[in-house]
């Protein structure tokens, strides 16, 4: 049984019932042979642009949706209930997208931004590095400033779409203090720039995930994001949008894996009864349903807030933490619903509880969101009264 929502128009409406349509119809029968070969699904993708899902939260003068982040993350969680490397994909994307979207120039937007939300180019992130994970601010990966051009030279670590994206957002050092960091949009196909093997992953394994190497990459200098000494800032506000978006592909997930659960409790049936009727299993069920709808409140409120313009940085980190936390507890119980068949790969739930792990990890461990939470609490962030508007 699909989510039940309330939206805020008509549009929108329309538009979670096509994307609810495409992802069971269109994506649905791809999923189970995509991550059993762990085959990148970059046509998917040429498809989600092509419907216009690849920019929905980004503005219409530049090919994109104009949509408030209540809706597009509702449109992330109905694709993560059918196919998570998909949904955490089209996250990534919007995330690769950002820091020219915010800190570009009017002439970087009009340039580059059409074709990015239109799905001919599809986005890479490169943040992270070997040895610094949760503290970016200790990345040694360096951008040398040499004549109209910089010279980038590092690895970044955990790339999304790595080796099969057409640009890469690229955080480079540019100076020896410590938040001397600085924004790069970097074309794939730049010489001295390619990718490690993939890693070999427990689950989303029709997500390419790869070390982005760059040898002495010469970088125009009009590929700059902001001024020299943006890219933190650029990067965190980036982060706070992207656990949003990780935010709702794990309730997605836990969805689909509740989905699938009730339907197998429907149907099975012991000691003369369906399982479902049985009330220690029907318990079960019922925490799961508990664990997502508190999930999709906490995601909502962050995405609200936003929409108005307010301060959702601690929220954000309130609904990552909560969203993948329950999607892990969801996902292991729907395996424990379907008892041994949900330990095989007949069944899609061992397939969910291999991907929910990622979620608690990347965008941030949750051990990470449980930090910049208690700090918000500590600098007395919380309490805010604001009005809702039009």
């Amino acid at each position: 049984m699909p989510a039940s929502r309330l939206l805020p128009s008509d549009e929108a409406v329309d538009l979670i019932a096509l994307v609810r349509d495409l992802a069971t119809n269109e994506l649905g029968p791809l999923v189970a042979r995509a991550e059993r070969e762990e085959e990148f699904p970059r046509e998917v993708f040429r498809l989600l642009g092509r419907t216009g899902l690849l920019g929905l939260p980004y503005p219409e003068e530049y090919g994109g949706g104009g949509l408030p982040y209540e809706v597009y993350l509702q449109v992330l969680e109905e694709i993560g209930s059918v196919w998570a490397s998909v949904g955490v994909g089209v996250s990534v994307h919007a995330l690769s997208c950002f820091g020219l979207a915010t800190a570009g120039t009017d002439e970087q937007r009009r340039r580059w931004l059409p074709a990015m939300l239109g799905g001919e180019l599809l986005g890479a992130y490169c943040l992270s590095e070997p040895h610094a994970g949760s503290d970016p601010a200790a990345m040694t990966t360096r951008a040398r400033r040499d004549g109209d051009e910089y010279v980038i030279t590092g690895a970044k670590a955990w790339t999304t779409h790595g080796g099969h994206a057409d640009f890469y957002k690229v955080m480079a050092r540019t100076g020896d203090g410590r938040n001397d960091i600085s924004c790069f949009l970097v074309d794939a196909d730049s010489d001295g720039l390619f990718a490690d093997p993939p890693e070999q992953k427990m689950g989303l394994t029709g997500s390419a995930t790869a070390t982005m190497r760059f040898d002495d990459v010469r970088v125009p200098a009009d590929r700059l994001l902001g001024a020299e000494g943006d890219g933190l800032k650029i990067a965190l506000a980036g982060l706070d949008a992207g656990r949003l978006g990780i935010a709702a592909v794990a309730t997605g997930l836990a969805q689909g894996a509740l989905d699938h659960a009730i339907a197998y409790a429907r149907s099975r049936e012991t000691f003369g009864a369906r399982i479902i009727d049985h009330q220690g299993l029907a318990f079960v069920l019922a925490d799961m349903e508990a664990a997502v709808e508190s999930a999709r409140a906490t995601m909502l409120h962050a995405a609200r807030l936003k929409d108005q313009g307010l301060p959702y940085g601690r929220e954000a980190s309130v609904a990552k933490l909560v969203a993948t936390d329950n999607a892990m507890r969801v996902t292991t119980d729907a395996v424990q619903v379907l008892g041994g068949y949900g330990y095989t790969r007949d069944f899609p739930v061992e397939r969910y509880m291999r991907e929910a792990k990622v979620m608690q990890i990347f965008e941030g461990t949750n051990q990470i969101q449980r930090l910049v939470i208690g700090r918000s609490l500590d600098r007395g962030d919380a309490g805010r009264l604001a009005r809702v508007t039009d």
